[in-house]
């Protein structure tokens, strides 16, 4: 059996992760002196985990209802 989370809980989980992780950066940017590739480095490697968790099809965001998807009928 795969893990998998529910819409709502992959889009609660997806939002606190965006806003911890930038949290962390602008934290940890305006402690050290970052270089500016540096800072799109780990922009890219947060970005990367959270497109991988979604492809493996843990996370099933459904971005709040805000693209629902029309079935077709056939």
């Amino acid at each position: 059996m795969k893990f998998q989370l529910n819409a709502l809980a992959s889009d609660v989980f997806i939002s606190i992760y965006v806003v911890t992780t930038l949290y962390f950066r602008f934290k940890f940017e305006s402690t050290k002196n970052v270089d500016p590739m540096l800072s799109i480095v780990l922009g890219l490697s947060f970005v990367a985990i959270i497109w991988a968790l979604i492809k493996l099809k843990i996370l099933n965001p459904n971005w709040f209802g805000l693209f629902n998807s029309k079935k077709v009928k056939s």
